[in-house]
């Protein structure tokens, strides 16, 4: 099971195990390049110490998770554990003699990579996300932005990579979100600035639906998806995700 797992981490992660414990020479650590920090770390013990019955010693990987309410769930099935050796409760151990299948494992490698990954990592490697994005009438013509071109350039929002959603809000008068659009670009450079707005760099993005400004407006925001104001790139409760997308 190491080797399989080792060969999976240099396939997906061009990542070799280091054995850096002079004292458990034995035991293989792979962690990131750059921030150096560990995803896992995989170490033989006895089954007894992990409340178990028997004396001979097997395999376990430790991995960090993302949520540890996720943790309490996951150590109630067989061949998990919370983190041996490692107070922290994010962390859980997985059994590596065939209790857990090798592709489930994979998974929760994957996690355990994300989480521990540097922001900038983290930010590269995260799925797309939805964002509203406000946008200022008295300073911009939103309402005719996409008359004549599918694509505009946009102030860039921090945070915000190329393949996410954002849902642009026009707001006083109109107070409502005008359209759905897919981020193709983003961190162009840009150089504007006036006593109102600075612009340092603009991402690139594609209108996919436009909505009556009837339809999701601030009231109907506040009243029943909880958004009571607006003022920069933010995410979005999935109640309202799911609305927006029928």
């Amino acid at each position: 099971m190491r080797e399989k797992i080792f060969k999976y981490v240099k396939e997906k992660y061009n990542i070799e195990p280091d054995y850096p414990f002079s004292t458990a020479p034995t035991y293989p650590v792979l962690r990131h390049a750059d921030n150096r920090k560990w995803f896992a770390l995989i170490m033989d013990v006895q089954r007894e110490k992990l409340g178990m019955k028997g004396t001979d010693y097997v395999d376990i990987i430790n991995l960090k998770l993302g949520d540890p309410m996720l943790v309490d769930m996951i150590v109630r099935q067989p061949g998990y554990f919370y983190g041996y050796h490692i107070t922290r409760s994010s962390w859980i151990s997985i059994l590596l003699d065939g209790t857990v299948p090798f592709e489930e494992i994979c998974q929760w490698i994957d996690e355990s990579y994300a989480v521990t990954a540097s922001r900038k990592k983290q930010q590269k490697i995260r799925p797309p996300k939805e964002w509203i994005v406000p946008a200022n009438p008295k300073y911009f013509d939103i309402v005719h932005a996409f008359d004549d071109a599918g694509e505009i350039d946009w102030k860039q929002g921090r945070g915000i990579k190329a393949g996410d959603t954002v849902f642009i809000y026009a707001g006083a008068p109109v107070s409502a979100i005008l359209y759905k659009c897919r981020v193709k670009e983003t961190d162009i450079p840009y150089h504007y600035s006036d006593r109102n707005l600075t612009i340092t760099a603009v991402m690139k993005i594609k209108l996919q639906k436009r909505y009556k400004p009837d339809r999701f407006t601030f009231e109907k925001l506040k009243e029943e998806y909880g958004i009571y104001a607006v003022r920069g790139p933010r995410g979005i409760p999935h109640s309202l995700s799911e609305a927006l997308k029928r």
